[in-house]
């Protein structure tokens, strides 16, 4: 039974945290054996924001191809490549662009969140009002059946289901109306209950150092009503208990027991999951180092995974050029 092929991305505007392994890399692990993955750097939706300072998108890049590898992604089973290698991509967001109405971009929830919350960055350009175009693009590109979402992004995938629907009552059957894959996924917040975001300086990164991850525990907001030791403590509101949900499960309850009846502090709660979660990271951040050392061979890795993508999105191109009648085939890549 052919497996159904599967779309994923993350864009590379710094160093991934512990928020990005639990709360997306986990889940593309675990569908490596039911799906044929396809993964992807997604740097030319990096550029629509980081535009004015674009030189650390391919350093990036790198960096999170590496981590991706070190938690688990594997070449054997996905492929892995990145965006701006696979020219079809922005091809097919032309095309797509040209039918897509701009109240359809106007009212997706992420452009309406962002232009009010990013202060630091102009978003008023072309590219960011049309990312939703170069997502389908992404999605349709390699016929994507399925794409794994939170509930929060099912919105964003109801347009490319949208602009699918559009081209194929224009043009005929191209290609198939993506379905979400909804994912439970663990939701970590950053050190002072924000989202964790490199931004906002509460992220807790993959790669760094145990001494780093230590310090920064430590820093961690906890119950703000428990002033003292003595005091009883709440750790349902607690994100340090949160952390040991995830990364300590099996002292989870244990802790909370000990923190609502005042018999564990704070700092104590603190220190002990600093330590588990350096034990948790500690294999990840070894094959990271590795991998690290030896750059050249996730140089390998991405151009394998570019020609493998090309010849998918080579021969999707072709047909929907052809089922606008607008260019002859060109399906040569090599």
């Amino acid at each position: 039974m052919t497996k159904k092929r599967i779309l994923s991305g993350m864009r590379p505007t710094g160093p991934l945290h512990i928020g990005h392994l639990v709360g997306a890399l986990a889940n593309w692990i675990d569908l490596q054996d039911e799906f044929e993955c396809y993964y992807m750097v997604a740097d030319w939706h990096a550029l629509m924001s980081e535009y004015a300072n674009p030189v650390d998108i391919p350093k990036n890049s790198t960096d999170n191809v590496t981590d991706w590898l070190a938690c688990g992604i594997d070449p054997e089973k996905s492929t892995i490549f990145v965006q701006s290698d696979v020219p079809e991509h922005t091809e097919l967001h032309v095309i797509l662009s040209c039918i897509t109405p701009i109240p359809w971009l106007e009212r997706v929830p992420t452009y309406k969140e962002q232009m009010q919350e990013v202060k630091d960055k102009d978003l008023t350009n072309y590219a960011f009002l049309g990312y939703p175009c170069l997502q389908a693009a992404d999605i349709l590109i390699y016929k994507a059946g399925v794409v794994p979402v939170g509930e929060d992004q099912v919105a964003h995938l109801e347009l490319t289901r949208e602009i699918t629907r559009r081209f194929n009552s224009m043009y005929g059957e191209v290609f198939p109306e993506p379905k979400p894959r909804l994912t439970k996924t663990a939701r970590l917040l950053g050190l002072d209950r924000r989202k964790m975001s490199k931004s906002y300086g509460n992220a807790i990164e993959i790669g760094e150092s145990p001494e780093e991850t230590r310090k920064k525990i430590m820093t961690m907001f906890t119950d703000p009503q428990r002033q003292r030791r003595s005091d009883p403590g709440r750790p349902e509101i607690c994100n340090v208990h949160d952390y040991f949900k995830v990364f300590a499960p099996d002292r989870a309850d244990a802790v909370a027991e000990g923190c609502r009846n005042a018999e564990i502090g704070c700092v104590d709660c603190k220190k002990e999951i600093a330590e588990r979660l350096n034990q948790y990271l500690q294999p990840i951040r070894a094959r990271r180092s590795d991998l690290a050392a030896h750059p050249d061979k996730i140089e390998d890795i991405l151009s394998e995974g570019c020609k493998k993508a090309r010849r998918i999105a080579a021969a999707t191109l072709d047909e929907a050029r052809q089922a606008m009648g607008i260019g002859r085939s060109r399906v040569t890549v090599d």
